[in-house]
């Protein structure tokens, strides 16, 4: 019955950009400050108080418009949204409404069935952030209001409802967060509410035009809520229209802990918020040459990075799409390979143990202990045989933790490769002396027990024989009578 339906989905996306002083005043960004200490007159709404515009916010606005494939206006206005709560000092919030920033764009992703598709973005404009209420735990019943995120400048990343499930909408918001991240226009830290978006969810008969009645379910902050929230939803919805039911326009709120979404209020339209252009902002002229000017300076972004990571070191593309999920470990990846690693060993060695130690640590790429340089020499010393692959966890694990270079622990801790044979040989000639029953097994055909003999060569040259070596040494004394 419920495969009758198709979900409409459309994401509208707060962005919160990492500038260092807000968006019409000079005050700090920074997150976690004392309550109200980084406010001033204009972003409490003080009388006489008048905002003036950060440059920075325009170029980050025009940055996101270029990498999204928008078109950028060359003039938009700022306009006064009026709403009352208590967050909100002047009782308005500078946002834009009719003439936004950037317009027409698109951003491409990656279905559950493995096909590209495109998801419009009808607009990005410039905004100013609310203050946050906070609601003490002591029993006293009130509500306090910090102010240090009022006037904290947000881009609103509104997409077409061209998404068709909560897996498609989670894939959408994976890319736009990746795509502004690398910009560094984003913190991206979805828990301090850097990135956080509305869902716009309705439902309808498939092979149906016409659009349903939407829910926006507001303020979701992690990817795995939103795959929740919409899913819910889109369940709540067709539940309510099997049973006779009509959907209402209304906003509703998500409850993680409960699993479910709760109706908050009824859903406003634009003309309830009577925008108005703000007489005290003139209007915002973007020229041709700051376009360019800005494109020209735009990262190397994830799509391109993997088209040419598996062009130029000819990796898989999953393995491209690991490596260049970050900006960070994709520049940590072509380090180690400028550094002489070869670059499927470098990919390898980063997806595997690199990732893993960073996980256990809890560190960043940016802090990692472990230089590029040091990496790579490692991998050059596996390459040449000085160390087998087995001895290089060891190494790396040293390096991880001392810092020192790959070639001073080989040195230190002894752990050269024996690669002679003839040190091999009699390491071999000694454990089937040793263990004739086994020989004799391999020789009636036994092969299974050819790992016994490797295993107790490498203990008895303490994981320092070059595997091959060892290998081809005991077939030939094997295969003797």
């Amino acid at each position: 019955m419920k495969s009758r339906y198709e979900a409409v989905i459309g994401l509208e996306v707060h962005t919160q950009l990492a500038t260092a002083s807000k968006i019409f005043c000079p005050c700090a960004t920074t997150f976690g400050a004392a309550p109200n200490s980084q406010t001033c007159p204009v972003c409490l709404g003080l009388p006489g108080a008048l905002p003036v515009l950060n440059r920075k916010v325009v170029e980050f606005a025009i940055r996101a418009g270029l990498a999204t494939h928008c078109a950028i206006a060359p003039r938009s206005i700022f306009a006064r949204k009026n709403y009352f709560y208590p967050d909100l000092p002047k009782g308005y919030q500078i946002s834009q409404f009719e003439l936004p920033i950037c317009v027409g764009g698109f951003l491409e992703i990656e279905t559950e069935g493995g096909e590209r598709k495109s998801i419009g973005i009808a607009r990005i404009h410039m905004e100013e952030d609310a203050g946050k209420l906070l609601h003490p735990a002591d029993g006293s019943g009130c509500s306090l209001v910090d102010l240090n995120r009022a006037g904290t400048p947000l881009l609103e990343i509104v997409s077409e409802p061209d998404l068709r499930s909560a897996d498609e909408a989670v894939a959408y918001l994976r890319k736009l967060h990746q795509t502004v991240v690398y910009l560094g226009i984003c913190d991206g830290n979805m828990e301090e509410g850097s990135f956080r978006c509305d869902a716009n969810v309705s439902v309808r008969l498939r092979g149906e035009t016409k659009l349903g009645t939407r829910a926006e379910l507001k303020n979701i902050n992690s990817f795995r809520f939103v795959k929740q929230a919409i899913e819910y939803e889109i369940e709540r919805q067709i539940d309510l229209i099997e049973g006779g039911g009509a959907v209402v326009q209304e906003t509703r709120l998500f409850d993680s802990a409960a699993g479910l979404t709760r109706s908050m209020r009824g859903k406003e339209e634009a003309h309830d918020y009577r925008y108005f252009p703000d007489p005290d902002l003139v209007p915002v002229l973007v020229s041709e040459a700051w376009i360019d000017t800005v494109r020209a300076e735009l990262p190397e972004l994830p799509d391109a990075k993997i088209e040419r990571f598996t062009r130029s070191f000819l990796l898989s593309r999953q393995d491209a799409e690991v490596l260049a999920a970050e900006a960070a470990l994709a520049g940590y990846f072509e380090a180690t390979v400028s550094a002489g690693a070869g670059p499927k060993a470098a990919a390898n060695w980063i997806m595997g143990d690199f990732i893993r130690a960073l996980n256990d640590s809890g560190l960043p790429v940016s802090e990692a202990p472990l230089p590029p340089q040091h990496l790579a020499e490692m991998i050059r010393r596996i390459e040449d045989g000085t160390i087998s692959g087995k001895i290089a966890k060891t190494v790396f694990q040293e390096m991880w933790e001392s810092g020192e270079e790959a070639d001073r622990i080989i040195e230190a801790k002894g752990l050269r490769q024996v690669t002679d044979t003839g040190a091999i040989e009699q390491a071999i000639d000694a454990i089937i002396a040793a263990n004739p029953e086994q020989a004799a097994q391999y020789r009636a055909g036994k092969e299974k027990v050819f790992g016994f003999f490797v295993g107790q060569v490498m203990k008895a040259t303490k994981g320092k024989a070059n595997p091959q070596a060892v290998n081809d040494l005991l077939k030939q004394k094997l295969s003797r009578d």
